[in-house]
């Protein structure tokens, strides 16, 4: 067991029962009161926040998480199928821990996932992934309002607004995280 004061912002806690990831941690000392530890801490498999303050000599569970990079293989169901590119061993990791960017993820892309004694816990793509326009309709000559947006659908399935100026075959960089248009991929 640790004590509170060895928390850090980052750290994952076994809290009440539940994984939490700490957000944000200060030490408050007000005025003749005792000193204390205020967290904020959001609950990994639900994502609420929960507030909590620690005394200075509370112990606190820090869990052992183990973070690495891995490589998409292919969809499998409702998982992932990673490979772990130092030993090649493969792990199945459920869809809804990467989030929304789950749909800008194509094979041979590395993800990071940390897992907590065998279990996955947390999954993340990259910020920006560089994908290729399957199907766009084309520009209509004479539009040239500025920032004018048309549909287009990449190679991992997933539809994005794109400037009138993509075609099928062009290259784009996307956000994962907003799911937006960034720019022309240079080739």
């Amino acid at each position: 067991m640790a004590k509170a004061s060895d928390i850090k912002n980052g750290n994952i806690l076994r809290f009440n029962g539940e994984l939490v990831q700490v957000e944000d941690f200060l030490h408050r000392t007000p005025g003749n009161l005792r000193a204390f530890y205020q967290a904020r801490m959001r609950n990994i498999k639900t994502g609420k926040l929960v507030e909590y303050r620690f005394r200075t000599d509370e112990d606190v569970d820090i869990a052992r998480v183990e973070t690495n990079d891995y490589q998409y293989l292919y969809e499998d169901g409702d998982a992932l199928v990673v490979m772990d590119n130092t030993t090649f061993e493969q792990y199945n990791i459920p869809k809804e821990l990467f989030g929304s960017g789950v749909k800008f993820i194509k094979e041979g892309m590395n993800v990071i996932v940390s897992f907590e004694s065998e279990e996955p816990i947390i999954g993340s793509v990259p910020g920006s992934a560089e994908l290729e326009v399957t199907y766009t309709e084309p520009a209509v000559k004479g539009d040239t309002s500025s920032g004018a947006l048309k549909s287009a659908t990449l190679e991992t399935g997933a539809e994005i607004r794109v400037p009138l100026f993509i075609n099928i075959g062009d290259r784009v960089k996307v956000d994962t995280t907003s799911g937006s248009y960034v720019e022309r991929a240079k080739s």
